[in-house]
């Protein structure tokens, strides 16, 4: 209990469960959404946080960090991602389509049965990024449809995506945003604004209910990454066991084959009762 704790404290802006918390601050989080969007916001609703949506029982589901709509019905989904996730099988990384995923999600959620596509609600799904995806150093980058014929043409489907890299040094962004990736990328407190972030870190992490939900929290994932190393090690036997059975099987034809051969029976006639080709019981026979 004292080690869970102990993890607690040591938490900073970067881990998912903390950025909840402090994004689930409400002056904070509509103050970061202004100063990303250069727009006033009236105020904002938090709608369930942490929500894992599974819009169809066979679906995959998304845990989402922060989920918010404002007065104007805008919708807006807060992720930190302090690793650039990849698939170890094909080598492609997986952002992009994640974005995909979870804009196809929300929209699905959104929209009612019986409701039109027009009363879907505009989206900002937003990653805090610990690392430069793209490679051109923009502090931020922002994507809508645009026509490749003609890039003044919008879609207009009011679906944005944007990735605010922590490590950029181009393109513009207001001193309280700049100051927020400093404190996220080296806990550097240089504005009225990250001291106003620290210090609720500091009250967030002292509080009793906040802490036994971080318990509970460490000991979902410890449990799901337990789930994980069981199938993995099933997986793995059952690989091994199929692979087992196989090379017995192959010992098996192997063994009848050279028994054929020995009692003077063509290498075709031995093909044909081993279900092996000519080619191996010629190399059998060779042996």
């Amino acid at each position: 209990m004292q080690k869970q704790i102990s993890n607690l404290d040591k938490l900073t802006l970067s881990n998912d469960f903390l950025f909840k918390h402090v994004m689930l601050r409400k002056r904070i989080c509509k103050h970061i959404l202004e100063e990303i969007l250069h727009t006033r916001i009236a105020d904002i609703t938090y709608l369930e946080a942490e929500q894992t949506i599974d819009v169809y029982p066979d679906s995959h589901g998304i845990r989402l960090d922060v989920r918010i709509a404002d007065a104007a019905n805008t919708h807006y989904n807060l992720e930190m991602q302090v690793k650039n996730p990849v698939n170890r099988a094909t080598g492609k990384f997986l952002l992009p389509k994640r974005t995909r995923y979870y804009q196809a999600m929300l929209d699905t959620d959104m929209l009612q049965k019986g409701q039109d596509y027009d009363e879907l609600s505009p989206t900002y799904i937003i990653f805090f990024c610990l690392f430069d995806f793209f490679q051109d150093s923009q502090r931020i980058y922002t994507f809508k449809k645009r026509c490749l014929e003609n890039m003044n043409i919008e879609l207009a489907d009011e679906a944005v995506i944007m990735f605010l890299n922590t490590l950029g040094t181009k393109g513009d962004v207001s001193p309280d945003i700049q100051s927020l990736f400093d404190y996220i990328n080296s806990n550097t407190i240089n504005s009225n604004f990250t001291r106003e972030v620290a210090d609720t870190i500091v009250e967030i992490k002292n509080d009793k209910k906040v802490r036994d939900a971080y318990m509970t929290y460490e000991m979902r994932m410890k449990d799901m990454r337990d789930e994980a190393h069981a199938e993995g090690k099933a997986e793995g036997l059952a690989e091994g066991k199929a692979e087992g059975l196989a090379e017995g099987k192959a010992e098996e034809k192997t063994a009848t084959a050279k028994r054929l051969l020995s009692m003077g029976l063509s290498v075709e006639d031995i093909a044909k009762a081993t279900s092996l080709s000519v080619e191996q019981v010629e190399a059998i026979n060779a042996e």
